[in-house]
């Protein structure tokens, strides 16, 4: 009989077939008596009062070390038909003239008895947690007492039943506060490899469901952050295990209890795991309270940290709530929704309070980024979280969609408003200081630069106008423009098929810009250079619009090509304004006189070309023409007018003015000598020209 020791019977059945045919076939007709299911009654009551008697024979037999743990086998399986007989009995209630069996006290006493002995066995570190080869499987024997509880609590009014039910509830409820104690110390160590035998207890915890419960009362949080990558939280034996003790207390009523410990210590554990994703718990007061410096790199970490959540850490947290409370999908999912409810929170708290902070250009890309964060999780926020499901209805937290929803849509119109907040910028730059020699204005780079940087995020753009613009709430987007009241509310479809808010405010900016440089233009008493700030400004503007395909896709092509008309007409303008009156000292009109030439006039011609080359050079060479190509273009245009110009008109007088001093005095510039000062223009260096001497 040592050779071949009984295993504890499975839950589902109320024998085992593990011993050998014999020792089993004794072993039930022991058990069962004269008893038959179809009949109760004193047959009933001898059935177990044979049990009681195999019992007592048991006692003396056993002298070894043995004894107790074959005794308990042998014991639960005669618990297990007290069970099977009060099931029968209960299954056929409608039987008025049937009476429950007497209950078989020793036979419990015994039962309660030795499982309480094992369970001290195991809070002092004696006995080990059960392993492959255990023969003590003590999950399945403080499942036996909560059915054992359940069944004799049916039959509470039978005053026979009571001292069993209470003697079983007793021990159910201390096997349920080892078993959370059990579930704590696991559920706290994270990948820990944990030993056979480290379940005692040397702080006793008090139980969740203890009559001094603290409501209070957390779990402390893993040591063992969570991962930077996507691995199982727990190895997969402490996983089994958690399962075994989740589904004896779910099984035993207790699953409340469970629930609570299981969602706190997994909330614990991702508020611990934070740092190690470069992130810490912050307030929306703190992140008020901070400079916009410090936020952006928090930003950039914030991101990461959101994305592995949703997109790492959502995932393994489901796959661990389906293996640990396995068979029990609903419990499964709401403790997983739960988890993901908290977890949003936490993170989305700080995308909240970024979407309150006080409004400013520069935070736009930031804003956009985050927003992009919440849009691109929500494939995966929607496939963890299916709609249909069962959910929480009485928590006081949001749906984690509805909460990325709704901060989603805060940031959208948050940059909608910082974006349209740059027509403001525009309109209010209004100083009456011209720029130095008809340079770029800084209001043109800054708005520039700053579309540029911004049509990076076209696409984002686009939808953010389309989903978050209402024209009617946007103060400054409201009415300046055709194209941004065109923008409208996106949502609703009133704008028409095909059009694009986000392009409309674009124009309207450009717009507000190209009005707001004309007006700085006028600032300018010399009309050359005038046009020569506008060219400058024309000219950067067509640059960035042909460097930026998103730009340039957004405005079209008939703004591009209306602007580089423009910019032509400046050209022209300015060559006008100086090099016309130049040009008019270089023709033959009034130079002959009765078919002669006059040489006072000649002569007066040749001062007052000098006198404007000289005084024409040493404006324009101050004058600024950044852009190398513009430059080239201006000085090669103006070359090609007035050098071969100057060319022919020494080519026809020259000879009629005294050779020696007087035509030193009146020709001070040969035709190299003129292309040379051209060439000095709009350097941005003034100088005062030195006569050229021809050679």
């Amino acid at each position: 009989m040592e050779g071949n020791q009984p295993r504890l019977p499975q839950k589902s059945s109320s024998f085992t077939a593990s011993r050998d045919e014999k020792h089993h076939e004794i072993d039930r007709n022991l058990s069962l008596g004269s008893l038959k299911l179809e009949q109760y009654g004193k047959r009933v009551t001898h059935g177990v009062d044979t049990i009681e008697e195999e019992e007592t024979e048991e006692k003396p037999i056993a002298g070894n070390a043995e004894e107790p743990r074959a005794s308990f086998f042998f014991v639960s399986e005669n618990i297990d038909v007290f069970l099977t007989v009060l099931l029968s009995v209960e299954e056929d209630g409608r039987d008025e003239s049937r009476e429950p069996p007497d209950i078989p006290e020793p036979t419990v006493e015994r039962f309660v008895t030795l499982l309480e002995k094992e369970i001290g066995r195991y809070e002092s570190g004696e006995a080990k947690w059960c392993s492959d080869n255990d023969e003590f499987p003590l999950l399945d024997a403080i499942g036996r007492v909560s059915k054992l509880t359940v069944a004799v609590t049916r039959f509470s009014s039978d005053t026979r039943y009571n001292q069993a039910m209470n003697r079983a509830g007793g021990v159910l409820h201390h096997a349920m506060c080892f078993l959370e104690d059990e579930f704590h110390s696991l559920l706290q160590d994270p990948r820990a490899k944990h030993d056979a035998g480290s379940i005692s207890l040397k702080a006793k915890r008090q139980p969740s469901f203890s009559l001094n419960h603290d409501p209070d009362r957390s779990v402390r949080p893993s040591s063992e952050s969570i991962s930077g990558e996507s691995r199982p939280p727990y190895p997969p034996e402490t996983v089994e295990r958690l399962h075994g003790i989740a589904d004896a207390m779910i099984s035993a009523g207790y699953d409340i209890e469970c629930c609570q410990l299981f969602a706190i210590a997994r909330h614990n554990a991702f508020e611990a795991g934070l740092p190690s994703l470069g992130f810490d718990k912050v307030s929306i007061e703190d992140v008020l309270k901070r400079a916009w410096d410090s936020l952006q790199s928090e930003i950039a970490t914030w991101i990461k940290a959101f994305r592995h959540t949703i997109t790492a850490s959502f995932a393994a947290e489901r796959d661990l709530c389906e293996a640990v409370f396995a068979g029990h999908p609903a419990v499964s999912d709401r403790l997983f929704r739960r988890f993901a409810r908290g977890a949003t929170v936490q993170l989305i708290t700080f995308a909240e309070a970024v979407s309150m902070t006080k409004r400013s250009a520069e935070k736009l890309f930031k804003v956009l980024d985050i927003y992009e964060a919440l849009r691109d999780v929500t494939p995966a926020v929607d496939a963890l979280l299916p709609e249909g499901a069962e959910q929480d209805e009485s928590s006081i937290i949001a749906d984690p969609k509805a909460e990325i929803a709704s901060v989603r849509c805060r940031l959208g119109e948050a940059a909608v408003g910082i974006f349209c907040d740059l027509e403001s910028s525009i309109k209010a730059d209004s100083s009456k200081t011209p720029v130095p020699g008809g340079a770029v204005h800084p209001l043109t780079r800054y708005v520039m630069n700053y579309l540029k940087y911004a049509c990076e995020y076209k696409n984002t753009l686009e939808q953010v106008f389309k989903e978050h613009k209402h024209s009617e709430k946007t103060s400054s987007c409201a009415a300046d423009g055709e194209g941004a009241r065109g923008g409208g509310n996106g949502r609703n479809g009133s704008n028409g098929e095909g059009h694009n808010p986000f392009a409309a405010q674009l124009m309207e900016a450009m717009n507000l810009l190209h009005s707001n440089l004309e007006s700085k233009s006028r600032l300018y008493k010399d009309q050359a250079l005038c046009n020569i700030f506008l060219m400058n400004n024309g000219r950067y503007i067509a640059k960035k619009v042909k460097g930026s395909p998103e730009i340039h896709q957004l405005l079209g092509e008939t703004w591009y090509r209306k602007r580089s008309s423009e910019l032509r007409q400046y050209h022209k303008n300015y060559q006008r304004e100086t090099w016309s009156r130049v040009l008019a000292c270089l023709r033959d009109d009034g130079l002959q006189a009765k078919g002669s030439v006059a040489k006072p006039v000649l002569k007066e011609r040749f001062k007052s070309f000098n006198a404007m080359i000289e005084e024409t050079h040493k404006a324009q060479s101050s004058w600024v023409v950044s852009d190398e190509q513009l430059q080239s273009e201006l000085r090669v245009s103006v070359s090609a007018v007035v050098v071969p110009a100057y060319r022919s008109f020494l080519g026809r007088f020259s000879q009629y003015l005294d050779p020696g001093r007087q035509t030193e005095k009146y020709i001070k510039f040969g035709p190299d000598d003129l292309e040379t000062l051209i060439d000095e223009l709009f350097d941005g260096n003034p100088s005062s020209t030195a006569s050229k001497r021809r050679p």
